[in-house]
């Protein structure tokens, strides 16, 4: 009776923490997720084309933008528009627009399918074993991660806070994409993101 209340107590203490927030969160795998204010640590992964590419090759001179996508994904697809035009609005401003399909349910094939589809003009890279959603944390599609002109991770989550884009009243990444450009402190760093999850592998 005594060890049944005692491993009771255990895991009433440790839901406390974990919903209380002292806890840190530990993403998929066990990787610590980066932390805003914290370089984002290089990667690699292949393009659209078959060439490898890293994250220093992909980086914008005034920021970079990672958006995790997906090809069936109906959320993620509600927002293809919209990462279009903020990849054609920003470029021309030195933020470089990535696409990222973490999906392991989605082959090669189907994400060259899906760009050329949706005419898609930035760079989408496959994360074959979603080694860099774990690295990052990544949960959802779409999920967005904007680096400043050093790297750093300064805006993490959603793209704006609609599905619908005729119902958005708070543009999240444009804002924050928009301080760092100004050369401001970020306002809003964190926003949570919302979507189908990611299918690891």
């Amino acid at each position: 009776m005594k060890r049944l209340l005692s491993y009771s107590l255990i895991i009433a203490c440790s839901t406390l923490l974990l919903v209380g927030g002292l806890v840190s969160p530990v993403g998929a795998k066990g990787l610590e997720p980066v932390k805003i204010g914290t370089v984002v640590p290089e990667f690699k992964a292949v393009d659209l084309s078959g060439t490898e590419r890293t994250l220093s090759s992909l980086k914008g001179k005034n920021g970079t933008v990672l958006i995790f996508i997906a090809v069936e994904c109906p959320i993620s697809n509600a927002y293809n528009e919209r990462m279009e035009k903020l990849a054609e609005d920003y470029r021309a401003k030195g933020v470089n627009v990535i696409g990222i399909n973490s999906n392991a349910t989605e082959p090669m094939s189907a994400v060259k399918n899906h760009a050329s589809q949706q005419k898609f003009t930035f760079t989408i890279v496959k994360d074959a074993g979603n080694r860099i959603a774990d690295q990052l944390g990544a949960e959802h599609t779409p999920e967005a991660y904007l680096l400043d002109s050093t790297g750093k991770l300064v805006y993490h989550g959603r793209i704006d806070n609609q599905k619908n884009a005729s119902m958005v009243s708070a543009n999240d990444l444009r804002d924050a994409i928009d301080a760092v450009l100004e050369g401001k402190p970020v306002a809003k760093p964190t926003a949570l993101a919302f979507g189908c999850s990611i299918k690891r592998a």
